[in-house]
């Protein structure tokens, strides 16, 4: 706790250390990238990639298809704190839609600090419209991951007026960061540049969720407790679901994408 001032101000940066908290933590992203890497090759040409959606490099995005035709859009925004990874990291979590005849898109967007997180939301918005584009026909449904579970729940948020957002039939925020005030106390924000105003804006649990977009919000029981109350915050302002999965934790939340069968994935595509 430190005096700024009159005022009291205190560092959060613990609360959003996930890792610290998880038994093994430096191994998952290797495994993450093996797991993607087999899962493109596995697709063949059915793994498109680096598909562009803009003039910088990582304004790209990965398309995945079926074997037959899509019966719809998934779309899967990573997190990493808006500082870290890829589309290509997290190809094998496309399984569980593949397998049900979904197309994933897996977008990629400018990271911090070379972009804030306003510009994100735009880069998101963007890389859908030209993947709906390519996948021409059924809903989309748009979920993401801790920063990309922010980014996922931005896409439902009433001032998104693309002419793709008519599709959107759902999204689903997976440990999602809803209010960025508390990250504006934690180290990171040398490099995400949070201020007032950005958080005031790009906050969802700050903004109203548009009213023809379904909304399920998705949390570890073992997550940090902040992530738990950034999830329940934004089931709480918009009114929605949320679900608290038993055990998991902030890395391996996700795993269920890959299961066709798992009630994640059920609640995406059904």
């Amino acid at each position: 706790m430190t005096r700024n001032g009159d005022r009291m101000t205190q560092d959060l940066s613990l609360d959003y250390a996930n890792g610290d908290f998880i038994a093994g933590a430096a191994e998952y992203p290797a495994r993450w990238d093996a797991l993607a890497e087999d899962t493109r090759a596995s697709l063949g040409e059915r793994a498109r990639c680096g598909i562009a959606y803009g003039e910088s490099p990582r304004q790209v995005f990965d398309l995945l298809l079926p074997k037959g035709r899509p019966a719809g859009l998934m779309v899967f925004i990573h997190g990493g704190y808006w500082l870290n990874f890829g589309p290509q990291t997290w190809s094998h979590l496309a399984a569980g839609a593949l397998l049900r005849d979904w197309a994933v898109a897996l977008p990629g967007y400018t990271l911090a600090p070379a972009a804030r997180i306003h510009e994100m939301t735009r880069e998101i918005s963007a890389a859908i419209g030209v993947a709906a584009q390519e996948v021409a026909e059924g809903p989309i449904v748009v979920t993401g991951h801790s920063a990309g579970g922010h980014l996922s729940a931005r896409m439902a948020c009433s001032d998104q007026s693309a002419d793709w957002t008519r599709r959107l039939a759902r999204v689903v925020p997976i440990s999602p960061l809803s209010d960025l005030a508390p990250l504006m106390q934690t180290a990171m924000n040398k490099d995400l540049r949070i201020d007032p105003a950005e958080a005031a804006a790009e906050s969802p649990a700050r903004l109203q969720k548009r009213e023809d977009v379904g909304c399920t919000v998705w949390v570890g029981g073992q997550e940090r407790p902040s992530f738990l109350w950034q999830a329940r915050l934004l089931s709480e302002a918009w009114d929605c679901p949320w679900h608290v999965a038993p055990g998991a934790h902030h890395f391996d939340v996700i795993d269920p994408l890959t299961d066709p069968d798992s009630l994640l994935v059920k609640t995406l595509l059904e």
